[in-house]
């Protein structure tokens, strides 16, 4: 059974961080691009970072609002893709998603959802005093 499933999600002040990590089963993670979305209440999913296939070299992209604060890399003995999270704001707040993307001929940093194979089923991040 083909599987990602994300942790790590929680309640963090304002400057905090957190660790999410995206597990895969059933398949080898570094053969695909992996996208992290997140979606908060009455907005629509965005992208916030991904990594292309380990063939593809591993290329990170972070969209402008997490740049400096974000960090995506992978764990392919674990077959586990990680965002290290800093300097946590509020408006970093929703349900954070991992999904997979087969990057031959597309770029994961175009962040379009329907081109991404394999979703988790998220894992809550809250930032709030």
């Amino acid at each position: 059974q083909l599987q990602l499933v994300e942790s790590g999600g929680g309640l963090v002040q304002p400057g905090g961080s957190l660790r999410l990590s995206c597990a895969a089963s059933g398949f080898t993670l570094d053969s695909y691009a992996v996208g992290w979305f997140r979606q908060a209440p009455g907005k629509e999913r965005e992208g916030v970072s991904c990594i292309t296939s380990s063939g593809r070299g591993n290329y990170a992209d972070y969209v402008d609002s997490v740049k400096g604060r974000f960090t995506i890399s992978r764990d392919n003995a674990k077959n586990t893709v990680y965002l290290q999270m800093n300097s946590l704001k509020p408006e970093d707040t929703g349900v954070y998603y991992c999904a997979c993307l087969a990057d031959y001929g597309r770029f994961c940093s175009d962040y379009v959802p329907w081109e991404y194979n394999y979703w988790g089923q998220g894992t809550q991040v809250t930032v709030s005093s």
